[in-house]
């Protein structure tokens, strides 16, 4: 199992399985070298326990590289929620799930992510210390999203720049796929650079809302990876660049929001191949748990968090340059950018213990 499911290093892995309320939930913890392990909570309707797990785990290890990227002194973990968002949310379940959080005594501080509101981590912070991302509270500050979207803003000008040569959005044509709390935010700040949105989503609400609101128009889902644009942005989940995907797409960037859009590693080298510049989705991602951090600091400055998702861009400038000059994929080398600064942290630790 191991060898077959996203083990890389994980620390801590538990289930829970709590007959009273229904709850079925991993949490993953991947590493705590550079701090406790920071990252969402996600509501799925997994179709097995399996899927979940397999999810939870490479969930946490990107949020080890994601934190470490960004320069957080956070460490990586992920809890996922077997069921749906739409039927299955109860204060029951959420007050377990805070009970499970809190079993770990600080080693994973949990957050809002996909399923789940910031009234749902309002419910889980009634039995744990260990949540950010609160809508109030001593140094609370809210859905994180809008830090998310601004940093995936900063990520696709970092792109376009380094791939078109441009220094202005004006004129561009973004594909959007999602347009839900992230991908709404993402399309206010393109639409007022005058970007021409092209978007998707399974609710169609979000769609409306893209469309008058921002002018946008609208994809089926089934096109959305392949339509005609200069940059795509995956802001919905994963695994969406793959052998059947990568060979129909026709922008010449892809900068979203997803996590783990590449469906393995060797996907970063298909989409190479084909001259198209990937921004890896943890580096460009970064800016909510940025925001979280901020919080869990006990003094938060909305300064410092605003100048940390400005360096996104040049994180990811960083990057695409070394992944020229040594003519290798950009997820491979932000890979080990992280894994770089995350033994040296290892080393740290340890010499200090």
């Amino acid at each position: 199992m191991i060898d077959k499911n996203q083990f890389r290093g994980h620390e801590q892995l538990a289930y829970l399985n709590d007959k009273d309320t229904g709850l079925k939930a991993f949490i993953a913890v991947h590493d705590t070298s550079l701090g406790p392990a920071a990252g969402g909570c996600r509501m799925w309707p997994y179709e097995n326990e399996m899927d979940a797990l397999n999810d939870v785990l490479r969930l946490a290890r990107g949020m080890s590289y994601k934190n470490a990227m960004a320069g957080l002194p956070l460490g990586g973990g992920k809890a996922v929620i077997i069921g749906d968002a739409k039927t299955d949310k109860s204060e029951a379940i959420f007050k377990a799930l805070g009970r499970f959080v809190d079993s770990f005594g600080g080693a994973y501080i949990t957050a809002e992510d996909v399923g789940m509101t910031t009234e749902d981590m309002m419910t889980i912070a009634t039995e744990t210390d260990y949540v950010a991302g609160l809508p109030q509270g001593d140094h609370a500050s809210g859905d994180p999203s809008p830090f998310t979207a601004k940093g995936i803003y900063n990520g696709i000008k970092a792109a376009v720049k380094y791939k078109l040569g441009r220094d202005t959005l004006d004129g561009l044509t973004v594909a959007i796929q999602g347009v839900g709390h992230v991908g709404q935010y993402l399309c206010e700040y393109l639409h007022a650079d005058g970007v021409k949105l092209l978007v998707s989503d399974i609710v169609a609400e979000n769609l409306v809302m893209a469309v008058e609101k921002f002018d946008a128009a609208v994809v089926p889902a089934e096109e959305i990876l392949s339509a005609k644009a200069d940059v795509l942005s995956p802001c919905a989940l994963g695994a969406i660049l793959n052998d059947e995907t990568i060979p129909n797409i026709r922008a010449s960037i892809v900068a979203g929001g997803a996590n783990n859009q590449l469906a393995n590693d060797s996907h970063g080298v298909r989409l190479m191949d084909r001259g198209i510049l990937f921004a890896p989705d943890y580096v460009i991602n970064a800016g909510g748990i940025i925001n979280v951090s901020g919080e869990t600091t006990g003094n938060y400055d909305i300064d410092w968090v605003n100048r940390k998702v400005d360096n996104i861009y040049n994180t990811l400038i960083h990057i695409f340059e070394r992944a020229d000059k040594e003519q290798r994929p950009t997820n491979v080398v932000a890979d080990e950018m992280a894994e770089e600064i995350l033994a040296a942290a290892r080393l740290k630790k340890k010499s200090a213990a």
